[in-house]
């Protein structure tokens, strides 16, 4: 494994804190987003659990990413997130990408799995490392997750941290696919919920009955991977007050 990613330090961190502030501020401005009903801000940072964590969420936004780092800061932590790689090209924004310890995903090529070494060391820093299963913006019509992809399990196996779901419905009333810049400036009047909900974590290996150490067949991994999606699908239902079409993901080429 190359040595790739590298913890960011104190100018990193104070970074995080500040864009935290201030994109926080800016996104308050377009929506409310609101966390579970907790009574107090310490009984809300205590639903991430402290060391190596795999958040994953739900995609129907471009806004997904923003929104999900706030969440976990809001819930006590700093996100190591997995991003496209076109990200990183943007002059600016790709070197606070990097300052930020976030990883460049390069999807469709053969370093794509160089993501997950990156991650994988993140993790093994301590780190909460976050990611979409789905691998893209989700094309079911009614913005029901598709079926996961299986980095997320891959991930968890390698270095036996815990997958925490969380579910995110409204970003698509936040930013949509279209007129982007029409639909933000009828939010600062309209500022749609953004609603919450995070799960229990889940351990791969306890899922599939496998010892430290062992390796998981293919199979099992793709099992591994419609259970894990299909808890945070149940997430996802919870905040719409709706039954899935596909408990596991939909399949859309």
């Amino acid at each position: 494994m190359s040595s790739l990613w590298r913890r960011p330090g104190r100018t990193g961190a104070l970074l995080y804190t500040v864009l935290a502030a201030a994109v926080g501020s800016v996104v308050t401005v377009f929506s409310r987003v609101q966390l579970e009903r907790q009574r107090g801000r310490q009984a809300i940072a205590t639903t991430l659990p402290d060391g190596p964590i795999i958040v994953i969420a739900n995609h129907t936004s471009y806004a997904d990413g923003v929104l999900l780092a706030l969440i976990c800061r809001r819930h006590g932590r700093s996100l190591r997130l997995l991003a496209t790689a076109g990200l990183f090209r943007a002059p600016l924004i790709g070197r606070i990408a990097h300052k930020l310890g976030f990883i460049a995903v390069q999807r469709g090529t053969s370093s794509a799995a160089t993501a997950l070494d990156e991650a994988a060391q993140a993790l093994a820093a301590g780190e909460a490392v976050g990611l979409f299963p789905e691998g893209r913006l989700t094309r079911h019509p009614d913005r029901w997750p598709e079926r996961a992809k299986t980095g997320s399990v891959r991930l968890a196996l390698r270095s036996d941290a815990p997958i925490v779901p969380i579910a995110i419905e409204g970003a698509h009333r936040l930013v949509g696919r279209k007129r982007i810049l029409r639909t933000l400036l009828g939010n600062i009047v309209r500022r749609p919920t953004v609603a919450t909900k995070v799960g229990t974590p889940i351990h791969v290996r306890t899922l599939l009955g496998l010892a430290v150490g062992s390796e998981a067949s293919s199979e099992q991994v793709r099992q591994a991977s419609d259970v894990v999606m299909a808890r945070l699908i149940g997430l996802v239902e919870d905040l719409r007050g709706e039954v899935a079409p596909h408990p596991a993901g939909a399949l859309i080429d």
